[in-house]
C-alpha cells in the first residue's frame, strides 16, 4: 500500500517540478541576461509584481515598505524618514523654527498660553500668557478634542505668512482677533544658566543644537559677570543632536591639540578633532552631570572632559550610543538617516555600547541595568580587562558602551511612596501647578524676584489645597506617606508653578536644591 502511494505521487511532484522550474528558469534567464550585479533579486521581483502578479501594486507603497524594514536590519539608529516629518526632527537640531512664538498646553480642551516668547511675533501683537485660544483662521478649536501636535499644524508656518486667532483673556467675554506674521523662532538649548553658589555656575543643556555655541557664549559671559570660577555642566537626559556643537563645548574647556574625538568607518579614515587652544574656560574648573539617557553629543563631550583629565564627571554611566548618522535625501524630500562611522574618545573606546539582530535587546538594555542594580550600586557593574583604557594622565576608565563617571550617584528614591508614585502617574502635581498658578498669574507676576515668589507661594497653603485636590481624583494620602513625601512633592510643586510664570531657570534653581547629584558634584569642586 505505502508503495502504490508512492508511485502514485511521484509523476505528480515531478509535474509540479516541472512547472515550477519554467518560472525558475524565466525568473533566473531574466538575471542572468542582465547580469547578477545589474538586476539584483529586489529588481527582478519588482518587475515580477508589475508583470505577472495577480493584482495591480504599487511600486511605491511596496518600495517605502521594504525601505524601513532594510535599515532596521541594519543598526538601531539607521533608520527613512518620510518628508512630513522631516522639519519636525530638524527643528531642534536648527534650533529654530518658524511660528507664532508662543509655549501652550491643552488643558480641559482648551489651548492655554504659558509663556510669550520674548521679542517674537506674539509679543509684538499683544497676546499674554494666560490667554485662551478659541479659534485660529475662523474655526473653533476650543472643545473639540484638539491634540497638542494638531495645535503645531495650525501655528506653525513660513516665515511672513499670516496666521488669525481669536483669543479669551480672563473673564472677558467677547473674543479678541489677532492677525499674526508668523517669523523664525528660537528653540533653545539651554534650558537653564545661573550662579548655583557663589563662585559656581550651573548650566543645563537640554541637547546640541546649531544654536548651542551662541546661547553658551551668551550665558557664560554673564556667569563670569557674577564670579564664576567653576562650572556644573549638566547633560543629564541630552540625548545628543549636532557634532559640531559638542565639539565647539569641549573646545571651550581643553588646551590646544588635545583630542577631542576621532571617528572611524568602513569608508572613511580616522578623523581626529583637536582643541584650537583658544577656549574661553580653560581656566574653569568643570564637573560635567550624566546619567543613563545622555547620549551621542554628550557623551563626546564627557569623553573629552574624562580621557584629558579635564574634569570631573559625575552621576551613573551614560546611554552608549556612539554611531555618526549621515542624511542622504531622495528627490521627494524623503531621507536615510545612515550610520557611516562610530564614535571613539581620546583614549580609544568605542562610545557606542553591543547591539545585535534583536531590536528589542538593545532597546530593553536601560531596563537590564535597573534589573541587575546598576542604578543603584556602583559595584554592580563589572568591566573586563579587556576594556580597561588610560587617559591623558594614566588614570583608568572603563570602555564597553558609554560614559562611567568618576563619582557614582545612584537614583535618589528619598521621598518615594505610593501617594508620590500615584501623584507623579497622574499628572496630579503638574495639574494642579498649572490650575493654581494660571489662577493667580496676575498676583504671581507682580514678582520680579524669585524669593518673592516663594515666600508668597508658602503662605497660601497650597499642600492642603492640593490633597484636596488629589482626594477628587480618588487618590487617598495615608499618614506615613505624607510624612516620608511631603517635602519631595511640595518642591515640585513650587517648580512647576515658578516653571509657569517665569521660565525653565526658575523651575531648575528650586527643584536643584534637593539633587543629589549636584550636591556630589558641588561636594567635589569644592574640594
Amino acid at each position: 500500500m505505502e508503495h502504490k502511494r508512492i508511485y502514485i505521487l511521484l509523476p505528480l511532484i515531478i509535474g509540479v517540478a516541472m512547472f515550477c522550474g519554467f518560472y525558475i528558469a524565466r525568473f533566473t534567464g531574466m538575471s542572468a541576461n542582465n547580469s547578477a550585479d545589474s538586476k539584483d533579486k529586489l529588481t527582478a521581483l519588482m518587475e515580477l509584481l508589475e508583470t505577472e502578479y495577480v493584482d495591480s501594486v504599487s511600486r511605491n507603497e511596496i518600495i517605502e515598505s521594504i525601505i524601513p524594514f532594510v535599515l532596521e536590519k541594519l543598526d538601531p539608529h539607521s533608520s527613512y524618514i518620510v518628508p512630513e516629518d522631516y522639519n519636525e526632527i530638524q527643528d531642534p537640531i536648527r534650533g529654530s523654527f518658524e511660528g507664532i512664538g508662543v509655549q501652550f498646553n491643552v488643558k480641559n480642551d482648551t489651548i492655554v498660553i504659558m509663556q510669550i516668547i520674548s521679542g517674537g511675533p506674539s509679543e509684538k501683537v499683544n497676546i499674554k500668557a494666560g490667554d485662551r485660544i478659541v479659534t485660529i483662521n475662523d474655526s473653533v478649536v476650543a472643545g473639540i478634542g484638539i491634540t497638542n501636535d494638531n495645535v503645531v499644524k495650525l501655528l506653525k508656518g513660513p516665515k511672513g505668512t499670516k496666521v488669525k486667532v481669536g483669543i479669551r483673556r480672563g473673564k472677558q467675554t467677547k473674543l479678541l482677533d489677532f492677525v499674526i506674521t508668523r517669523d523664525k523662532i528660537p528653540f533653545n538649548s539651554i534650558d537653564a544658566a545661573y550662579m548655583i553658589e557663589p563662585k559656581t555656575g550651573y548650566i543645563k543643556i537640554s541637547r546640541f543644537a546649531a544654536t548651542t555655541p551662541e546661547e553658551y557664549s551668551e550665558h557664560i559671559t554673564k556667569l563670569r559677570s557674577q564670579g564664576m570660577t567653576r562650572i556644573i555642566i549638566d547633560l543629564r537626559e541630552n540625548g545628543g543632536g549636532v557634532l559640531g556643537s559638542a565639539i565647539f563645548l569641549a573646545n571651550e574647556f581643553l588646551h590646544k591639540k588635545d583630542v577631542i574625538v576621532y571617528t572611524q568607518g568602513k569608508a572613511h579614515a580616522p578623523q581626529y578633532y583637536h582643541a584650537d587652544g583658544k577656549g574661553t574656560c580653560q581656566d574653569l574648573a568643570v564637573a560635567v552631570l550624566i546619567n543613563e539617557y545622555s547620549a551621542s553629543a554628550s557623551e563626546i563631550f564627557a569623553g573629552a572632559i574624562q580621557d584629558n583629565d579635564r574634569g570631573i564627571i559625575v552621576g551613573r554611566r551614560s546611554f552608549g550610543k556612539g554611531l555618526v548618522n549621515r542624511d542622504f535625501m531622495f528627490a521627494d524630500s524623503s531621507m536615510v538617516r545612515l550610520t557611516i562611522q562610530k564614535f571613539y574618545s581620546p583614549s580609544g573606546r568605542c562610545i557606542q555600547k553591543p547591539y545585535s539582530d534583536k531590536k528589542s535587546d538593545y532597546a530593553n538594555e536601560l531596563i537590564e541595568r535597573y534589573a541587575h542594580g546598576e542604578m543603584q550600586i556602583k559595584d554592580s557593574i563589572h568591566f573586563p580587562d579587556s576594556l580597561i583604557y588610560k587617559t591623558k594622565g594614566g588614570k583608568t576608565v572603563y570602555g564597553g558602551g558609554g560614559i562611567m563617571p568618576e563619582f557614582f550617584v545612584p537614583i535618589d528614591t528619598s521621598g518615594y511612596s505610593e501617594l508620590y508614585s500615584d501623584l507623579i502617574q497622574q499628572s496630579i502635581i503638574y495639574d494642579f501647578a498649572f490650575e493654581w498658578s494660571d489662577s493667580h498669574r496676575a498676583k504671581l507676576s507682580t514678582y520680579k524676584q524669585l524669593s518673592q515668589f516663594e515666600s508668597y507661594v508658602k503662605t497660601q497653603q497650597l499642600w492642603n489645597s492640593l490633597l484636596t485636590y488629589a482626594y477628587s481624583k480618588n487618590i487617598q494620602a495615608s499618614r506615613t506617606d505624607i510624612l516620608v513625601s511631603k517635602h519631595r512633592i511640595e518642591s515640585q510643586l513650587y517648580a512647576y508653578i515658578a516653571r509657569n510664570i517665569f521660565g525653565e531657570s526658575e523651575f531648575y534653581m528650586i527643584i536643584n536644591r534637593d539633587d543629589s547629584t549636584i550636591r556630589k558634584a558641588l561636594q567635589e569642586l569644592n574640594k
